[in-house]
């Protein structure tokens, strides 16, 4: 997949010869689409069940940081808490 995030392109003989890589990278999550005369015919992508589930918890350890004092608030609230 490309940066953008599209389906990779092959025209029908491309894919023919590497099918057996596109099936691999397909299972890790790329698409692509085979076009024949220029034309897209048909789209190869994972089963939602075939890609590989990933870990929710824990998953931004490290790349989250959060201040001391995130729930301090200033003295312009006084009014509002007393």
């Amino acid at each position: 997949m490309n940066i953008e995030g599209k389906a990779t392109t092959f025209s029908a003989a491309e894919a023919k010869a590497k099918f057996s890589e596109i099936l691999k990278r397909a299972e890790a999550g790329e698409r692509f689409v085979v076009t024949r005369h220029g034309k897209p015919i048909v789209e190869i992508a994972a089963s939602a069940d075939a890609l590989p589930k990933k870990k929710l918890r824990g998953a931004m350890k490290g790349q989250i940081w959060i201040a001391e004092d995130f729930d301090v608030l200033g003295p312009e609230w006084d009014e509002y808490v007393s």
